[in-house]
């Protein structure tokens, strides 16, 4: 078994990894830490998991993860960063669901973030943990940065074109769309109901915190590769939906063919048949990301079609995907539900 802790578990991701672990066959859920709810039976605070009737939120204290053999921070940036050392220097492995590990240069984090990076030292040694492109690394790895929910749904849609060299790199355009559980779960006037229902609105044009994130990932892979990446708010609780284009290299014919081949192998990704459309309904509450590819021959450009539930696949089911690698469990233990339609 596996001893885990969940550093802020009243957050929309802290919520999604309980339901999660609640069913997965090796772990046990050693503490989950709240400062406002200390001491608060967890079923108390979330009817879904009444089952759970033993556990109680806790201070978020060093010594309470003293018996973790891992430990997640759902937690809001710049958190993860003021205990890493000390639980990594105690042997626990850290996966860290926000941002403070996920981009290297430490100068361009803190112009996105707006904050000092307190353990500058450890971003070199976090492992970027998407695991269709980082998987024997996270293996290996003590330190996960998990990814943010748009840029996998933006990095998977494009690694089969950057792969093969399909698509100018610099042309890339991501036109994305999330639910408002995106925000996270603390009252905002901006994602209020009656601000969000029948209306749908862009945000951050000029530059998102996700941006640099994508471009390091995609850079990584082609040096060229750039992006304009606006992103969308809907009225709609969970889901992202990536339309990115790019201009195609050659016939585009066989890229059907080429996105099969890539993602033959992944458990959590779904390529469907050529002129599919794949919708954010089909991979609710599920850890997938169902891609469709389509070829403009009149325009020969490529449109990609890419769909995650943004707190599973974009969030807490990733960091369990990370988990089970990292403690050398089977990849999808935990995470074979289907998405719930309607």
């Amino acid at each position: 078994m596996v001893n885990v802790g969940i550093v802020g578990g009243t957050g929309y991701s802290g919520i999604e990894l309980l339901r999660l672990l609640s069913s997965h066959p090796q772990v046990n859920i050693e503490v989950i830490t709240s400062r406002s709810n200390a001491g608060k039976p967890v079923a108390e605070e979330f009817q879904n998991l009444r089952d759970m009737a033993e556990l109680r939120f806790s201070e978020p204290e060093i010594d309470s993860y003293q018996n973790c053999d891992l430990v997640f921070f759902a937690t809001p940036n710049t958190v993860a960063m003021e205990q890493a050392e000390a639980l990594l220097s105690a042997g626990i492995k850290i996966i860290d669901l926000a941002a403070d590990f996920r981009i290297k240069d430490i100068g361009l984090w803190e112009k996105w973030y707006g904050a000092t990076h307190t353990c500058p030292a450890l971003v070199a040694q976090a492992v970027y943990g998407l695991p269709e492109l980082n998987r024997d690394a996270i293996r290996d790895a003590v330190l996960v940065a998990n990814p943010g929910c748009y840029p996998v749904s933006v990095i998977l849609a494009l690694l089969p074109l950057l792969d093969q060299n399909s698509i100018n790199a610099a042309s890339i355009i991501a036109d994305c769309k999330s639910g408002t559980s995106g925000a996270g779960r603390s009252a905002s006037v901006a994602t209020a109901f009656c601000e969000v229902t029948e209306s749908v609105k862009a945000y951050a044009v000029d530059g998102h915190r996700h941006l640099p994130e994508i471009r390091q990932v995609l850079q990584a892979v082609n040096k060229q590769a750039e992006l304009v990446f606006t992103p969308h708010l809907m009225p709609m609780v969970r889901g992202i939906h990536a339309t990115v284009y790019a201009d195609a290299r050659g016939s585009g014919d066989k890229v059907q063919q080429v996105f099969e081949d890539y993602y033959s192998d992944e458990p959590f990704v779904d390529v469907m048949p050529a002129g599919s459309y794949p919708e954010t309904r089909s991979v609710k509450g599920a850890n997938q990301c169902r891609i469709a590819v389509h070829y403009l021959p009149d325009r020969n450009k490529y449109v990609v079609l890419s769909v995650i539930d943004n707190l599973v696949k974009g969030a807490a089911g990733q960091a369990i995907q990370n988990m089970n690698l990292m403690c050398g469990l089977e990849e999808s233990m935990g995470l074979n539900a289907l998405g719930i339609m309607p």
